[in-house]
């Protein structure tokens, strides 16, 4: 927040062609004095979550932005105790600045206890957990934006199905899919937990004939109960569209009486559709199934496959380039620990003496399903996104790229085999506790150590915190001042 501030003065605004919405009213001095401190967390997309939260969908590419976020800016605005006079927006972005703070600390905590039930290695999940908090998408995770709040659900409901709470992890996976269309992606997780669940258990048991009618019966239940929670992830978005539809294709209800005449001009101006003015329909509200979501990427970002393979992109992939390579490393060396479990889906059950062979770790099995969903997530996003948002997309949605991290430094870096916990598969003895200037409690930081004995590190090291330190500072340097950094 103070470099994002410092940055927001220092530097002049670009010129972006974004989309910046006109300000409902004369600024105060308290406006201008939290424009002052907090106008970098309201750049590029936070604009659409600030005036979705202030005005709703008026604007139909509004709607590319799901609403949890914005009716949780609005419902904390709202609460907030104000001694001075602010104008909505003030109170937004104050509002977005502290929801986003505690959402970021829930986030790192759920991935802390995610990375421990998954792991099972506490250092490499306490390691992760630190790297999310100096995550290359941290200017997203701070600013109005949405990430923060995907990140805070989706690792907490990750966590709630690894402890078997099916149910609870469902409804956290339901509000994600609220904030944003990717976590659709997620109802993966219960579709597998439920399937492995049962193919373990017939691999388990020698079933007669007798027994079948029990397993039928238990099959039946697996299936309607994962129905049941996959249906309940996909209505928060499946409500959404239908609000759209009503709003934008049904006939008029007077709603542009109520649309000041600047929002009407910038809306001719930069060819927006307004909800309820005009009698053409939108074209996707005659398609078979009319989806706002999908004609929004279509007709005004130009969303689809291999659209942004062009020459002029090539500083774009070049920003994705550090994520690519980390969650494509990280999948080869998943399925280079563990062909055979990748071949089976990790569907087979481990015999008898190599049960307690098992790994644990970033290539235990436990982690073949979040491995396959960053895959899955980074070849999409590749393919058919604006590649530049890659490092935000896979940040705040997958917690392999921090697991991953972790687990490198950890195998490769000598400075940390000395923390104890977790010891390196390569069987090298831990080194001793590091000596440095700034007290006891420096060692017991494995990232603090490492920055403060930088010199020693080796390459790897570097990379990996180079990158996420980098792009943090980046971040807040470009994204702050509507430079390219989305």
């Amino acid at each position: 927040l103070v470099f994002q501030a410092v940055f927001n003065v220092l530097i002049p605004d670009h010129a972006a062609d974004a989309f910046s919405p006109p300000r409902s009213g004369p600024r105060g001095l308290w406006d201008a004095l939290l424009e002052r401190l907090l106008g970098g967390l309201g750049r590029w997309d936070a604009e659409h979550f600030l005036f979705i939260a202030e005005r709703g969908y008026l604007l139909e590419h509004n709607c590319a932005f799901l609403p949890l976020f914005p009716l949780g800016l609005r419902l904390l605005a709202a609460l907030l105790p104000c001694p001075v006079p602010l104008q909505p927006r003030s109170r937004l972005l104050l509002a977005a600045a502290l929801l986003n703070a505690l959402l970021a600390v829930l986030a790192a905590a759920a991935l802390l206890a995610l990375g421990r039930a998954v792991l099972r290695r506490p250092g490499q999940a306490f390691l992760a957990a630190l790297l999310f908090s100096l995550s290359p998408a941290g200017v997203f995770m701070a600013a109005a934006y949405s990430e923060s709040a995907f990140a805070a659900l989706a690792f907490g409901a990750m966590w709630q199905l690894e402890k078997g709470r099916g149910w609870l992890s469902g409804l956290l996976f339901a509000l994600a899919a609220g904030a944003r269309a990717n976590g659709l992606v997620n109802a993966g997780f219960v579709l597998y937990s439920s399937i492995k669940s049962f193919v373990l258990q017939l691999q388990g048991t020698a079933a007669s004939p007798r027994e079948l009618p029990v397993l039928w019966k238990q099959a039946l239940g697996l299936v309607c109960s994962a129905a049941l929670v996959c249906a309940t992830i996909f209505l928060p978005f499946a409500l959404f569209q239908y609000y759209a539809y009503v709003r934008f294709c049904q006939p008029s209800t007077g709603l542009a009486q109520s649309v000041p005449e600047a929002l009407l001009q910038l809306a001719r101006d930069k060819g927006y559709r307004v909800a309820g003015v005009g009698e053409d329909k939108p074209p996707w509200c005659s398609q078979r199934f009319p989806l706002v979501y999908s004609y929004i990427q279509d007709a005004y970002w130009n969303v689809g496959f291999l659209r942004y393979f062009e020459l002029r992109q090539i500083p774009n992939f070049l920003l994705a380039l550090p994520v690519t390579l980390l969650c494509s490393w990280a999948a080869w060396t998943y399925v280079s620990a563990n062909p055979r479990h990748c071949l089976t889906l990790g569907l087979e059950r481990s015999k008898d003496k190599e049960r307690g062979k098992a790994r644990d770790g970033f290539c235990g099995p436990a982690a073949f399903v979040y491995v396959v969903h960053s895959t899955a997530l980074l070849v999409f996003g590749f393919f058919c996104m604006h590649v530049q948002v890659l490092t935000r997309f896979l940040g705040s949605s997958s917690p392999i790229l921090y697991w991953f991290s972790a687990h490198l430094l950890l195998e490769h870096e000598p400075l940390l085999w000395s923390t104890g916990t977790d010891n390196p598969a390569s069987g090298k003895p831990p080194l001793g506790k590091s000596q440095s200037s700034c007290g006891k409690g420096t060692s017991d930081n494995p990232v603090v150590r490492l920055l403060l004995n930088w010199r020693s590190i080796t390459p790897l090291s570097k990379s990996i915190l180079g990158f996420f330190l980098a792009y943090w500072l980046l971040g807040l340097v470009l994204h702050c001042n509507f430079l390219p950094w989305t």
